[in-house]
């Protein structure tokens, strides 16, 4: 029988942090399903799912915690496969003048309005022709029942006259 394990992992950025962790899942007889990893203000951090054997469980949560002493923190939490939703998925790209809270408005109204995040990459960069900072984000989104795309994209712009969203093909 097959148990699906959440990690996160923290540490400071360097060369061989995935190597390490890879050879670790792969010495219990893991599967590396699927991840997302970036490098921000010099960590690397990182989120992805194992399926491993549940006998090997144990042992493999242990070297995972034994990597501390690289350290490479590795949190687990036990999970399921991931489900083959029906649900519509979107691909949003939004831009906006950068201000704080802009990622608090645009997920709060999401969350009042049913829509799950699925997942949101954010950046700021100078503005071309201007002084000012853009914010810009690359956002899938899960559509409640009965919500179009066009719906969606009216819901977020009525945040503020300078926000701009386009659904994008995935």
């Amino acid at each position: 029988m097959s148990n699906y394990l959440v990690l996160t992992i923290i540490s400071d950025d360097r060369a061989g942090i995935v190597e390490q962790v890879a050879q670790t899942i792969s010495k219990h007889g893991g599967n590396w399903m699927e991840s997302s990893m970036a490098r921000l203000a010099g960590k690397f951090a990182g989120i992805l799912m194992v399926e491993v054997d549940a006998a090997a469980q144990q042992p493999l949560e242990q070297d995972l915690a034994a990597l501390a002493d690289q350290g490479i923190k590795i949190t687990v939490e036990n999970s399921g496969p991931q489900s083959d939703d029906e649900a519509h998925i979107s691909c949003l790209e939004i831009v906006a003048n950068d201000r704080s809270g802009i990622v608090g408005e645009i997920s709060s109204l999401l969350a009042s309005h049913q829509v799950n995040l699925v997942s949101l990459e954010t950046f700021c960069e100078s503005a071309p022709m201007s002084a000012g900072m853009m914010f810009y984000a690359h956002a899938y989104t899960q559509l409640p029942a009965g919500m179009s795309e066009e719906q969606l994209t009216q819901l977020l712009e009525s945040l503020s006259d300078d926000l701009m969203v386009e659904v994008v093909e995935s």
